[in-house]
């Protein structure tokens, strides 16, 4: 099974980043169901502005952490 890390734009232009095993479904998550994060479920709609392939949950998990480290700025210019 492949893991991803992949950042979402919201409709407020903030940034939310999670990993998952299936972008089109959990976008879909996201932006139609209970099962979205709160974080994004009262900034619908949101899109997939970046996803990285990463070899297994471990991976995964410890790049979203580092991206989640990163001010908006940087995380702003990984995007580009």
């Amino acid at each position: 099974m492949s893991y991803f890390v992949y950042i979402l734009r919201c409709s407020d232009n903030t940034l939310y980043t999670g990993i998952t095993t299936d972008l089109e479904r959990r976008l879909g998550e996201h932006n139609g169901s209970p099962k979205g994060a709160k974080y994004t479920r009262n900034r619908r709609p949101v899109k997939i502005v970046y996803s990285e392939p990463c070899k297994d949950k471990s991976a995964a998990s410890k790049r979203e952490y580092a991206i989640k480290q990163l001010t908006k700025r940087e995380k702003e210019a990984m995007l580009k």
